[in-house]
């Protein structure tokens, strides 16, 4: 069997490839995010990112979910007690971490529109049960939505809406922390 290179196989060739790519670039444009791959991407969360997978998150929150993450800014961290980062993302104080993490996620896809309609429902309030079983009261104030936790502290969504393949990120300026 003889292969006979001509014009007309280099290009039927070269079509060849470059569908072959196209298609490739289609599937990866495709495939869609998680809540962790908006983390990562973001240069204001890599203390976050830091801190999932300190905590050995990140394979948990790459799931199917759906996730609602409430993810705080890196400047968020800073305003934290001098050391309690550090002392967060030691390997001793790993269950102490993902406590706090997973207080700042919850069950489910809850869009902006979805947490301002149960907050209309609460009559200006909704309870909301996190992946760690604390629970997160959201409001609204001056038309932004303020989540208090169960020490009174707050934190404000600064953006909202980041949609994932597996849930939703909102981005919030305060780090959240259950009793």
């Amino acid at each position: 069997m003889s292969f006979v290179v001509n014009a007309r196989n280099i290009f039927t060739m070269k079509i060849k490839f470059l569908s072959l790519l196209l298609l490739g670039s289609v599937l990866v444009a495709s495939a869609q995010k998680t809540v962790v791959d908006i983390a990562v991407g973001s240069k204001d969360h890599s203390t976050l990112v830091a801190a999932v997978k300190a905590a050995d998150l990140v394979t948990a929150l790459q799931g199917a979910g759906p996730f609602t993450v409430f993810a705080p800014v890196n400047e968020a961290f800073t305003s934290l007690p001098k050391g309690t980062v550090e002392s967060l993302l030691k390997p001793e104080n790993k269950s102490m971490l993902a406590k706090i993490l997973t207080y700042h996620v919850v069950a489910g896809n809850l869009d902006a529109a979805a947490v301002v309609n149960a907050i209309q429902a609460g009559n200006g309030k909704a309870a909301v049960k996190t992946l760690s079983g604390g629970i997160l009261t959201a409001s609204l104030n001056d038309g932004k939505v303020i989540l208090t936790d169960e020490n009174g502290g707050s934190a404000s969504v600064v953006v909202a809406d980041l949609k994932a393949g597996n849930g939703v990120v909102h981005v919030i300026n305060s780090v959240v922390l259950p009793k």
